[in-house]
């Protein structure tokens, strides 16, 4: 087994491209550490929030990608509150001006996207 970190990306699909501007970090900074999600394009079903909770408990932690569109992305949330329940580490990286952070992040820490943020959360874990 790969002694690479796993970080779970919980993102809406509205906010796939910054998901892949923000997963391609990983590749310019060489980093020992690889990125999974479970995007999806048709309506969520319990053999997905299954598989959403397998991947999760099998990361080192998730990193919520917080957006305008968070509010209303129920998968998102579905997977922000799997990663609370499953008691893995938690950060949410705000990708525009909303700040609503939703309940589903409890007392997890948000922070600006800036590569130092994500790198410390990372080497935390």
């Amino acid at each position: 087994m790969s002694s690479a970190k796993s970080v779970f990306i919980a993102f809406a699909k509205e906010d796939e491209a910054s998901r892949n501007l923000f997963t391609g970090q990983r590749i310019s900074a060489r980093t020992p550490f690889e990125f999974i999600d479970m995007s999806v394009k048709q309506p969520y079903e319990t053999a997905w929030k299954d598989r959403v909770r397998t991947r999760i408990r099998r990361s080192h932690g998730v990193i919520a990608l917080l957006s305008s569109s968070t509010a209303q992305a129920t998968g998102q949330l579905f997977e922000i509150s799997c990663a609370r329940e499953e008691n893995k580490p938690l950060l949410g990286i705000w990708l525009d001006s909303c700040r609503m952070k939703p309940a589903e992040m409890g007392h997890a820490p948000c922070s600006g996207w800036t590569w130092k943020a994500v790198a410390d959360f990372i080497d935390r874990l």
